[in-house]
């Protein structure tokens, strides 16, 4: 496709993929769709495609060209995903190869090389869900717990919220798509859209489900009931919400990430409202109920950290944070002291990546940099990618994926050449 958010997932020798339709893969069909990718591991060929009709709405809840954002999740020889029309997925990794298994059978495209749903959770049929510009949220599982976004939010006015009583954050059956739970914390109180992922683990004994909400507080919830256990305001109490990214209070766009009972998390904007005053928080996610002032361990703002989109990477204490303004910060996870900062003289979508004692990271620019893990900063390459990468590296199986905003390349380890598009998707 030509524009690609979500990152690569490899499993059981596939690569799956969410972009959209400008690739032209699958025969046959044309014009803008959201469509995910399924890939061979070795090859790079394409096995089936997933594809799903615009909304009619328009560019308020499915925004032109964009493709689907959400990254897969593949688990017990399924692929899970939220498309752009805000369905939650759950499709055969075989596709339709060997056949329309079911026991949803009503697939638009029934060809060999596309996809076989077997089952549809429709958040805006099903729960009134308002997706703001897009539905993007990328599904985490449990043992048989499926958590969401709905990505409900405002009108394309941005003044009023259309479902105020929707809720924010559902739960289903990983294995039949039964709705299990859902909530509504935020309570008419959506800033912009809701596009900040889950994570879930196990703190202090009880497991949690985390959830970044579109009013700019994050909520630790009970899996099993979606009841909360503690809520956090990442913004301080003196910030404004102004339209097109004037204002100080910002929503949560990253993901957070789950670290010795603690939770890490930044607050950001739409990318489009520019750089501006952001927030990132260390959490002691062990307190309850409302913990702003006694679950907060340590908290770098201001001047010093920007918005951001960005999840944080945390390997032997030493933290990886980037923000939208292009730079990376290397951090003492504990304390939030600040070893080194990077300027990379490029905003910042994806997020570092830690492997084999480097950390990578992806730039507008296109370029993706490569440093040593370390408390001292040491840049060992940059790589020009030849377009924006709005995505994080992956690496499986001894193989390095960059998805850039067009092109999915396979790097073998220890390659030293410039990247050829091995496995390209474009």
């Amino acid at each position: 496709g030509s524009q690609t958010y979500g990152n690569p997932v490899v499993a059981d020798g596939k690569i799956i993929v969410g972009t959209n339709n400008n690739g032209h893969l699958r025969p046959g069909i044309e014009g803008d769709k959201g469509v995910v990718l399924c890939l061979d591991e070795k090859t790079g060929g394409l096995i089936w495609q997933a594809t799903h009709d615009k909304l009619p709405t328009g560019r308020v809840n499915d925004w032109p060209e964009q493709g689907i954002c959400s990254t897969a999740c593949y688990s017990d020889g399924k692929v899970y995903y939220v498309s752009n029309r805000a369905e939650v997925i759950c499709a055969d990794p075989e596709g339709m190869r060997n056949g329309n298994d079911g026991p949803y059978t009503d697939e638009k495209y029934k060809e060999e090389m596309d996809a076989d749903f077997i089952w549809i959770y429709d958040m805006i049929d099903e729960l009134d869900a308002f997706p703001h510009n897009l539905a993007t949220c990328s599904p985490v599982i449990w043992k048989n717990y499926i958590f969401v976004s709905t990505s409900n939010g405002v009108d394309e006015g941005h003044l009023d919220l259309p479902e105020p009583d929707a809720p924010d954050f559902i739960c289903l059956d990983k294995n039949t798509g039964k709705l299990l739970w859902d909530k509504n914390y935020t309570k008419g109180k959506v800033l912009h859209g809701q596009w900040s992922s889950p994570a879930c683990g196990e703190i202090a004994g009880r497991e949690q489900v985390i959830f970044g909400a579109g009013d700019g507080w994050v909520y630790g919830l009970d899996m099993k009931t979606g009841d909360m256990i503690w809520k956090f305001d990442m913004n301080p109490k003196d910030s404004k919400w102004v339209l097109g990214g004037r204002g100080t209070r910002n929503a949560i766009i990253a993901t957070p990430v789950i670290h010795e009972n603690n939770v890490f998390l930044c607050v950001g904007q739409d990318p489009e409202h520019g750089e501006g005053i952001g927030h990132l928080y260390r959490i002691d996610a062990t307190k309850t109920g409302d913990i702003t002032e006694s679950g907060k361990i340590w908290h770098l703002g201001g001047e010093d950290f920007k918005r951001s989109m960005s999840t944080v990477c945390i390997v032997d204490d030493l933290m990886y944070a980037s923000d939208l303004s292009g730079f990376l910060y290397c951090l003492d996870a504990k304390t939030g002291r600040k070893y080194w900062t990077h300027d990379t003289f490029a905003a910042i979508w994806g997020s570092p990546y830690y492997v084999d004692g480097k950390v990578m990271l992806g730039t507008e620019d296109g370029e993706v940099l490569v440093f040593d893990h370390s408390r001292t900063k040491k840049l060992i390459a940059t790589n020009d990618m030849k377009n924006s990468v709005y995505t994080s590296p992956v690496v499986a199986n001894g193989t390095l994926y960059i998805t850039n905003r067009n092109t999915l390349y396979a790097i073998a380890a220890g390659a030293q050449a410039k990247p050829q598009a091995a496995a390209r998707a474009n």
